[in-house]
């Protein structure tokens, strides 16, 4: 599949941009430009840096250079890097948000900001993708791409690089003053739609640059505002089940037993679904740099950044009575009895799963969500190099960065009905067909169900100050050592409650009828339903959020200290005949954690505090051969670590109340060390003509210590180290049914090829001389095995591992217009590796997303020196992103986001 469809992106991209090209292509023409005469600009020039980039380093890396402010035609920086070789992204609403790096997850892949780690806090719009997660993944959506004008993807480790992010690191650089001379000015204007949502975005960039001899100032803006929307279906938790009191009278009398049998796993619901989002993102960078002397470089840079949205989610559903659709389901709300449902007729496939399920009187929901989230960002570094004497140089930096995500507002508003409907997971393949016999836009068929109100909070800060010694022993012969000191922390918490008015509704002392704030969701494509004007509907019951949101829970608190040098020897020889260059050194480091929330003490709720520590060291070697003079020949051993995911060292965790009173509690282990690995990485690199070359990289790591998600069943409450305040009616004896944590107990291998190549096709007739590829292909695999991963009771997956991914670019460039589309290839992986399990057994051992192409292009035409036009297109395919549940691979989530397309203006003095 993945052949076919490549190669028919490739031709349809070539034959798009032939047709395209061909006014520009005339107008040179008539110019009598020279004949196969190229000049290195545009794309062209940004492929050639950063071959150049990666050509001279002394690791093995890979890079993107844009020859200036808003060069990068992506709507954040994941989506660009994509395209990079054993890089892969995950999308939301059709925007890269994180990145993962040679097959393992966000979670391992460092990004660091001018010189210094970044670490932002994770959200996600929907929940099956980790709303609020706690890692140390960076969420790219906080800044535009037209922020930065250099990425490098540091692939290899060396002692002198910080430890951790174990499967690479992401360095992120701003424009500087001296990146160009005497004044510079760029603006650029853009606006544009999505298919879904037809509003309008525009987008705002603009940068002012003035140097002054040896001093220099830089100030450079980013502005945005879009709506997204995602629609689709999902199905949540399908589970083993029976009749559950439904009429199944109808059925064959096979059909009954096999209901009867307990065989059958049931969806316990599904859903038509909108996530809608309305998003703001504001970005500021400043940079002042300072050469006193001519040995002395100073730059202080700060970066601002701040995301907003607000979110409107909605969702006809299927209710789940009794834990599955539609079984059961009778029940008296506000003094009217609904009777239990009838099944009409049923079917299932070979693995017990129902895919067609005909009901009478099934339980039906709609849910009305809002949400408004903050995510600021903040940092300030001042960095620079000094020589001291002849041949020794000092470097150092220091910054600070405070980030914070707060979502003040997440309230769920459901109501319920019931009603005849038809479920029909028969249509292949994450497919799903309900058809309602009964008007799902009425609200005289609707009651008021319940109201949850939530609140999150959570701040990051980090202050990191580093500095080293070189010494140039000869021309060709450089040792160095330095030392660093890092403090980071992790805080915040929860206000939560569910159920609110749902006993007052039930119960009739408050009136279930919503009609007076009911109205009509006409958003999804051939269906309507009841939603409520949420601010009306809490207007009318007298509804007082703060007198509900009063108590803070999930209170937690992680903070790690770490003080870390390093030596290592740098040298460039010629060995031989050959010329050999490199490095070898080592690195110690020492953390120390002290991790704090609240929990039970004695039987009663107290904060709790619990401190750790770790340390080790790393030795680092990295080799590289010249044996031709287009030839480069690179090998690298290390030792690396990758520190915990914050939520896992945290001494809280969340407890989940099933359908039948069960309890699942997950929880934290401040306990945990670090992910060790050992590195073997060997490339070979060929460069040719202007921006061509060839490449192509092995890699081996083996992790040790990995941790796992363990899960125990049938546990007191009082075992789990948390407070009785987070679920009502719990006390220390209560028995939880799933008790998991996360523990260091697996061991796996990871091993994987790089393919890269990227030329112009100069060697090609007219017109075809002005295009050019770049193209990559990477393929990852690990030691695992999904029929012994429960094990000791852990699992050892891989999350984010995709065996397979894969880009190709294809570019037309000439004096004037230059046009390229991309296709980029991401094979299925494991998003969750951790289970579900509920008092009725097994839900789901992993989740996961299914694979995916995204078509992405953009255009330019120079309208004269300094003024050009611009056209981008994101999504052109309005791909789907398909979730799963287990290793069956049932439907989770199936949705699209539309295609994007801006246009704009961008000028430069």
């Amino acid at each position: 599949m993945w052949t076919q469809r490549s190669r028919y992106l490739m031709t349809t991209a070539l034959a798009f941009g032939a047709m395209v090209a061909q006014p520009a292509r005339a107008e040179e023409a008539q110019a009598a430009a020279p004949e196969g005469d190229i000049v290195v600009t545009g794309f062209r020039a940004s492929l050639q840096g950063a071959r150049d980039v990666k050509r001279s380093a002394t690791i093995i890396q890979d890079s993107i250079v844009a020859d200036d402010i808003a060069a990068f035609p992506d709507l954040n920086l994941a989506e660009a890097l994509q395209r990079l070789p054993g890089v892969a992204i995950n999308r939301e609403a059709g925007e890269g948000r994180r990145v993962s790096l040679r097959g393992l997850g966000p979670d391992f892949t460092r990004v660091q900001l001018n010189g210094m780690e970044v670490l932002g806090n994770v959200d996600s719009p929907q929940d099956s993708r980790g709303q609020g997660t706690r890692d140390r993944a960076f969420d790219f959506n906080i800044f535009a791409a037209e922020l930065f004008n250099r990425v490098d993807v540091r692939k290899s480790f060396s002692a002198e690089q910080t430890e951790g992010g174990l499967a690479g690191t992401v360095g992120l650089y701003t424009a500087r003053p001296f990146d160009s001379e005497g004044t510079k000015l760029a603006f650029s204007a853009s606006g544009g739609t999505n298919t879904l949502t037809k509003d309008f975005q525009p987008r705002l960039t603009g940068l002012v640059s003035k140097n002054w001899g040896d001093f220099g100032l830089l100030v450079s803006a980013a502005y945005s505002h879009r709506q997204t929307r995602e629609t689709g279906v999902d199905t949540y938790r399908w589970r083993l089940n029976k009749a559950n009191g439904s009429n199944i009278s109808a059925l064959t009398r096979a059909e009954q037993d096999k209901i009867n049998s307990g065989e059958l796993r049931f969806a316990r619901g599904n859903r038509l679904s909108v996530w809608d989002s309305t998003q703001d993102r504001l970005g500021v960078t400043a940079s002042a740099q300072w050469n006193p002397a001519d040995t002395v470089h100073l730059t202080l840079d700060g970066l601002y950044g701040k995301y907003k949205a607000d979110r409107f989610e909605t969702h006809l559903a299927s209710r789940g009575g009794g834990g599955s659709t539609w079984l059961g389901g009778g029940q008296t709300f506000a003094g009217v009895t609904y009777p239990n449902s009838k099944i009409n007729a049923i079917a299932w496939n070979d693995q017990n799963e129902v895919t067609y399920l005909d009901v009478t009187g099934g339980q039906t929901a709609t849910e009305t969500r809002i949400q408004k989230a903050t995510n600021t960002f903040k940092q300030i570094v001042l960095s620079g190099d000094a020589e001291i004497v002849p041949g020794l140089k000092a470097t150092f930096l220091g910054g600070i960065e405070r980030a914070s995500f707060n979502m003040p507002l997440s309230d769920q508003f459901y109501t319920e009905a019931y009603g005849d409907v038809v479920s029909d997971y028969r249509g292949g393949d994450y497919s799903l067909v309900n058809t309602y016999r009964w008007d799902t836009g009425n609200a005289a068929n609707y009651h008021a169900h319940e109201i949850d109100m939530n609140q999150s909070f959570q701040d990051t800060a980090f202050d990191n100050v580093k500095g080293s010694l070189a010494y140039e022993i000869t021309p060709d012969d450089k040792i160095s050592i330095g030392g660093e000191w890092r403090r980071f922390k992790n805080s915040g918490f929860k206000r939560t409650y569910n159920d609110a008015l749902l006993t007052a509704f039930k119960n009739g002392t408050v009136s279930a009828d919503m009609r007076d704030y009911a109205k009509v969701y006409d958003g999804y494509k051939g269906q309507d339903w009841v939603i409520v004007d949420y601010d009306k509907a809490l207007s009318t019951l007298g509804v007082d959020r703060g007198k509900y949101l009063t108590s803070k829970n999930s209170v937690f608190s992680v903070e790690e200290r770490t003080a870390a040098g390093y030596v290592q020897y740098d040298w460039n020889h010629v060995l031989g005949s050959l010329p050999f260059r490199g490095n070898i050194g080592g690195r110690y480091y020492h953390t120390d954690i002290l991790s704090a929330g609240i929990g039970t003490v004695g039987g009663a709720n107290a904060p709790i505090s619990v401190s750790s520590s770790y340390q080790g060291f790393l030795p680092a070697v990295n080799l590289i051969f010249d044996p031709a003079r287009d030839l480069v020949v690179r090998a690298s051993a290390a030792r690396n670590i990758n520190r915990p995911a914050l939520g896992s060292l945290a001494v809280n965790g969340t407890v989940t109340v099933g359908d039948n009173s069960e309890l699942s509690v997950s929880v934290g282990n401040p306990a945990l060390r670090p992910y060790k690995s050992t590195d073997l990485d060997l490339s070979l690199e060929y460069y040719f003509g202007k921006v061509g070359s060839v490449s192509a990289a092995l890699f081996y790591k083996t992790l040790d210590g990995f941790i796992t998600t363990q899960t125990v069943n049938d546990v007191p409450y009082s075992a789990t180290g948390l407070s009785t305040d987070l679920v009502a009616r719990v006390t220390g004896n209560t028995k939880v049914t799933s008790f998991s944590r996360p523990v260091n107990l697996g061991k796996t291998d990871l091993w994987g090829l790089e393919l890269a190549a990227q030329t112009d096709f100069t060697f090609l007739p007219a017109p075809f001389d002005h295009f050019g590829t770049a193209v990559n292909f990477t393929y990852v695999n690990s030691k695992y095995d999904y029929a012994t991963m429960y094990a000791g009771g852990a699992n050892t997956t891989l999350e984010g591992l995709s065996k397979y991914n894969g880009n190709i670019t294809l570019y037309y460039q000439d004096a004037k217009f230059d046009i390229r589309g991309s296709a980029n290839y991401r094979s299925s992986y494991v998003f969750s590796a951790a289970p579900i399990t509920s008092g009725l057994g097994l839900d789901q051992d992993l989740s996961g997303y299914a694979a995916t192409i995204y078509v992405d292009a953009s255009a330019h035409y120079k309208v004269m020196e300094g003024v050009q036009l611009t056209l981008d297109a994101i999504n052109l395919t309005n791909q789907h992103e398909k979730q799963y549940s287990d290793t069956s691979k049932r439907l989770y989530v199936n949705t699209r986001s539309g295609t994007t397309i801006m246009g704009g203006v961008r000028f430069e003095f």
